[in-house]
């Protein structure tokens, strides 16, 4: 991991872009959007969970798309909530009508939903056969990780093609070389991730005669807040989990490879140093990770480490 050379974001680099993150309540879209904001854009922050209340999340959480516009702003962007189900093409329809009214255009699409965490279960549940598994459950984990990702980008595309230069950046987990190989801990969930990276390679193709961009983009192993409860752990005290000496206390002790871990923003930022690159079109269906683009654009996580634990685990099975 190690510390790098001072590096800071440019305050203006997406000053006047509009940007929705699909899904930015927590985990990854929060930081993508907090980062869209570092650089200045204005950010539309879509999900269920509401200070409003009015839609159902299948999480039982405290995190809203109303904190997550808040920090935008406070990080220097304007940061502007809506809530939506993205599993509804009527509401997801009049999100892209109200970016139109409000803004006139569309710059960056992130599609980050997922909300299938606890569908997808804990290391216990993991490996059960699709015949084992529940088949409601499963079939929801598809609908909530592929079947929102095509809504929204159903209704929200043609407003990013109105101009050249749109970035379209679908968010998953695992990199189409890595997946290709590895069973993803159940057919339910192994399907899910391989077909979001398809959905970037399959609508690059339909995007690059348009003059748009689309990248699948995986973050590593994501200190999300739901991943630090469960090591409870705080973004500041993250580096405890590793303590092996919190067994002998009751405490959950981290994997190894949580020394090599990155907060939310890390990918945030590799989506910002994405949309600031007049050059992205060179990442046209492409699939990359967020240690990737730090090593090509030159950020640094939130507390200047530039972690890269993809490339850790390839190299320890060569």
């Amino acid at each position: 991991m190690g510390d790098t050379a001072a590096w800071s974001p440019d305050r203006d680099a997406l000053r006047g872009r509009v940007a929705v993150v699909a899904g930015a309540t927590r985990g990854a879209g929060r930081g993508i959007a907090a980062a869209l904001g570092e650089g200045g854009a204005t950010v539309v922050c879509t999900g269920r969970s509401s200070r409003t209340g009015g839609l159902r999340s299948d999480y039982d959480r405290p995190e809203t798309i109303e904190g997550t516009a808040d920090l935008v702003t406070r990080l220097g962007g304007t940061g502007i909530p809506v809530a939506v189900d993205h599993l509804d093409p009527t509401q997801v329809a009049a999100l892209a009508e109200r970016v139109r009214r409000d803004h006139g255009h569309l710059d960056v699409l992130v599609n980050d939903i997922w909300g299938a965490e606890v569908l997808k279960g804990g290391p216990a549940g993991w490996d059960t056969p699709i015949w084992e598994h529940d088949l409601e459950r499963g079939l929801r984990i598809l609908r909530l990780a592929v079947e929102t990702h095509l809504v929204t980008s159903h209704h929200l595309l043609p407003l990013l093609i109105e101009q050249p230069g749109g970035l379209l950046v679908e968010v998953t987990d695992g990199t189409t070389a890595y997946n290709a190989s590895r069973y993803r801990i159940s057919a339910y969930y192994d399907l899910a991730k391989v077909a979001v990276n398809r959905l970037a390679f399959s609508v690059g193709h339909e995007l690059a005669a348009r003059g748009a961009t689309a990248v699948a983009i995986t973050p590593g192993f994501l200190r999300s807040e739901m991943m630090l409860d469960a090591f409870e752990v705080t973004e500041e005290s993250w580096r405890d989990a590793l303590d092996p000496e919190r067994d002998g206390r009751g405490l959950p002790v981290a994997p190894p490879d949580f020394a090599l871990s990155e907060s939310p923003r890390y990918v945030g930022r590799a989506v910002a140093a994405l949309a600031a690159d007049a050059g992205r079109a060179r990442w046209n269906q492409a699939s990359v990770t967020s240690g990737q683009l730090a090593a090509e654009y030159g950020f640094t996580d939130v507390d200047g480490s530039r972690p890269d634990v993809w490339r850790s685990i390839e190299a320890a099975h060569e």
